[in-house]
C-alpha cells in the first residue's frame, strides 16, 4: 500500500471499466503533472488503461486516489495496484501511443 510520505515510489496502475474514449489518458496526465509525478499512462488492448507513476509517496496516494474516479465521463470499475522500486528514471508524465 502505498504510504502517504515524503519517501520516493513507484505505482503501477491497471484500471478497469469505461475508461478508454473518456480523456482518461489526458486527465491522467494532467492530475500527475498537477501532483509533480513522473511516468507515464497507456490504453492497453483489453480496453484498460494502464499508468506508471513515481513520485513522493504523499502525493502519489492523491493520484491514486484521483486514478479510482477518473475523469467525469469515465465509469472505473476496479483498480489493480502494485508497488515497484522506485527508479527516478522518468523526467516527465507522457501518454504512451501504441
Amino acid at each position: 500500500m502505498i504510504m502517504a510520505s515524503a519517501k520516493k515510489q513507484r505505482v503501477r496502475l491497471l484500471i478497469h471499466g469505461r475508461v478508454q474514449g473518456v480523456f482518461f489518458r489526458a486527465g491522467t496526465q494532467e492530475e500527475a503533472v498537477r501532483c509533480s509525478l513522473t511516468g507515464w499512462v497507456r490504453n492497453l488492448a483489453d480496453g484498460s488503461v494502464e499508468v506508471l507513476a513515481e513520485g513522493d509517496g504523499e502525493t502519489l496516494y492523491e493520484f491514486t486516489k484521483w486514478c479510482r474516479k477518473g475523469p467525469p465521463y469515465a465509469e472505473v470499475n476496479h483498480v489493480d495496484m502494485s508497488e515497484e522500486p522506485y527508479t527516478g528514471e522518468f523526467k516527465t508524465f507522457r501518454i504512451l501511443h501504441g
